[in-house]
């Protein structure tokens, strides 16, 4: 088990460190050069070669890298070059935005999700089954920014109970805090429930067709006890991996949901920064999104060995 946990944490570093490649080498390759954007247009070729050489922008792009690399491990991310504040400052002041909704939407999307998916299960077939199936397909298929759409027009527009712009100065109260996010909140419980129930069902239902399942159903134990003490334990996995697959896109992927609500989350400030090319901050938010999703898939598959024997020991 130690063996197969430090092998998953060695693969988890190696690919840290490619993504780390990967993400300088395509920010290195756009248009743009942040000696000019920071200088403005009316800078002399000598200005902006002199603060190139300051800014360490004349070195060869391995070289660059390495100094990238050591500034990410001491924890100095570097300057903005479009308002001049320290990165650092920029990332806490947002990070901590982007973590409280991730955390909303997650303790009201994992419980709903795995309590309605276990609640097919337990009636495969049926009425309960048929009408959570066709919903949670239509929600999957749906895009976020139409859901997002969807409910402005509804909740914002039409019956004017809530805002449309999520827009917080930090001297809100609690309640009001979560009248500002329901919005957003709604629209992430709703894209990330469904396929957490779909998968929770369908994990459910594959365990459910093994001998010791069917030997169990034989012997007369009722349903509820079989799914809840028999199968959901052997299927932890699955369940376990998309679960950690979603609050990933919740750190990570919320992107659009972000712009269009004006929330002042991490995902925000990396589309700011492609727009005024940034660079740099579009580097240290792509390390903060990928990192954290490398985190949550190799916590989700050591979870997945430690709750099931026959991955501790396939053979």
């Amino acid at each position: 088990m130690w063996q197969l946990t430090f092998r998953r944490i060695a693969i988890g570093f190696l690919l840290v460190w490619v993504v780390s490649v990967l993400i300088f080498a395509i920010t290195q390759i756009l248009p743009g050069d942040a000696a000019e954007i920071r200088l403005g247009q009316d800078a002399t070729p000598e200005s902006v070669a002199a603060l190139r050489r300051e800014m360490g922008l004349d070195k060869p792009a391995y070289m660059q890298y390495l100094v990238w690399v050591e500034r990410l491990l001491s924890g100095n991310l570097g300057v903005s070059v479009a308002g001049g504040a320290t990165i650092a400052s920029l990332i806490e002041h947002r990070i901590g935005n982007t973590l409280f909704m991730a955390g909303m939407v997650s303790a009201i999307a994992i419980p709903i999700s795995v309590t309605i998916g276990l609640l097919a299960a337990m009636f495969p077939g049926g009425l309960i089954d048929r009408i959570v199936t066709t919903a949670t397909l239509g929600l999957v298929a749906v895009p976020d920014f139409l859901v997002a759409i969807l409910l402005i027009l509804l909740l914002s527009v039409e019956l004017n109970w809530l805002p449309a712009v999520s827009y917080l100065s930090g001297t809100e109260s609690f309640w009001q805090t979560l009248r500002a996010l329901a919005l957003p909140i709604a629209t992430l419980v709703t894209v990330v429930a469904a396929q957490m129930i779909r998968m929770t069902r369908a994990g459910v239902l594959n365990v459910m067709s093994s001998p010791y399942i069917e030997m169990a159903i034989l012997k007369g134990v009722p349903r509820r006890r079989i799914i809840l003490r028999h199968a959901l334990p052997n299927a932890i996995g699955p369940i376990v991996n998309i679960i950690a697959l979603n609050l990933a896109y919740l750190v990570s992927g919320v992107v659009v949901v972000e712009t269009i609500f004006a929330y002042p989350g991490l995902a925000k400030l990396m589309v700011d920064g492609v727009q005024a090319r940034d660079m740099a901050v579009v580097q240290a938010c792509g390390m903060i999104f990928c990192t954290t999703y490398i985190t949550l898939i190799l916590i989700a598959d050591i979870a997945a060995i430690l709750s099931n024997p026959r991955l501790r020991h396939p053979k």
